[in-house]
């Protein structure tokens, strides 16, 4: 359900949060797991933290201010998205499939895969890798000058071969902020595969 066609028929909204190549209408997977509350797909356009700073709070504010209970299913990006700007919302729970959660150690990963040095980022500003990614300095510092703060109760799901976060990454950040974590053995960053999708939706319904 678009932002423009939210109509509120129940006490509590389930808000999803896409990640990278996703789209809000992925929220109607999610409908079936939570009856009697509407479930609707944040449609946002940010590529940064600072432009999620700027856009989410308004969309957010769009689609959840008339109800009581607020709860939030984020994918990935849209997890770290979610962390760095909706801290302060008033949001009871949240389900984070495959976050982002270390997004100075990813950078730093890409930047050895693609044989950048910081000294040569920072002085050229962006650099484009051979695997599709845009390295930015700009980036990089926001992440180092703005660490992640996040005291919402949240469940996450992390598949075991998740090319974009280590497991002692994941299971530090869980940790760190008493979250619940389920691991799906030869799981991938992208849930996509019957068998990743049958597993994520027993998580789900395990939870709610």
């Amino acid at each position: 359900m678009a932002i423009s066609e939210n109509k509120i028929t129940a006490d509590r909204i389930i808000i999803y949060i896409h990640g990278k190549g996703g789209n809000s209408l992925e929220a109607a997977h999610y409908e079936q797991f939570f009856k009697g509350s509407d479930v609707v797909g944040l449609d946002y356009k940010a590529q940064s933290p600072w432009e999620a700073k700027a856009e989410f709070p308004k969309l957010f504010a769009a689609v959840a201010q008339e109800y009581q209970s607020i709860e939030i299913i984020a994918n990935s990006i849209g997890a770290f998205f979610a962390m760095n700007v909706l801290v302060d919302e008033r949001i009871e729970k949240a389900y984070f499939i495959s976050p982002i959660v270390n997004m100075q150690k990813l950078i730093l990963n890409m930047m050895a895969w693609a044989g950048v040095t910081e000294r040569e980022l920072r002085n050229k500003k962006e650099i484009q890798t051979n695997f599709g990614e845009m390295l930015s300095w700009k980036y990089l510092c926001y992440v180092r000058e703005n660490p992640i703060i996040w005291t919402v109760p949240t469940h996450i799901l992390y598949g075991e071969n998740d090319n974009l976060t280590s497991y002692d990454t994941i299971v530090d950040f869980a940790s760190k902020i008493k979250a619940t974590l389920t691991v799906m053995k030869s799981g991938e960053h992208w849930f996509h595969t019957k068998e990743q999708m049958e597993f994520l939706d027993n998580w789900l319904m395990r939870l709610v």
